[in-house]
């Protein structure tokens, strides 16, 4: 059974970086996608971004151009970069994974991370 470690959060001040990453165990397929969501207080959980095993990325709109994921095959790890972050991105940071094709939907991924606390403050 794939287990999923998040690590990287932390309190950062306005236009500050931070890097989140994922270290994921046991997995025995290869045909799978790594995505980071969050989830605000009293909101609903949304789709970050997202690798596939090949290596193609896809970002939602308010993160493009800030936010860049990457994928370190030999060491199961995927990375977020996250620069220039705004109030905004305060959220518990999921990573996720699925097998098969990508998704935008939280509710297709069945392996999840603990979630790791990124809070910008102004």
């Amino acid at each position: 059974q794939v287990q999923l470690v998040e690590s990287g959060g932390g309190l950062v001040q306005v236009g500050g970086s931070l890097r989140l990453s994922c270290a994921a165990s046991g997995r025995t397929r290869i045909n799978y996608v790594t995505a980071w969501f969050r989830q605000a207080p009293g909101k609903e959980r949304e789709f970050v971004a997202a690798i596939t095993r090949g290596g193609t990325t896809y970002y939602t709109d308010s993160v493009k151009g800030r936010f860049t994921i990457s994928r370190d095959n030999a060491k199961n790890t995927v990375l977020l970069q996250m620069n220039s972050l705004q109030p905004e991105d305060t959220a518990v940071y999921y990573c996720a994974e699925k097998f098969g094709s990508l998704s935008y939907l939280h509710y297709d991924y069945s392996t999840w991370g603990q979630g790791t606390q990124v809070t910008v403050s102004s």
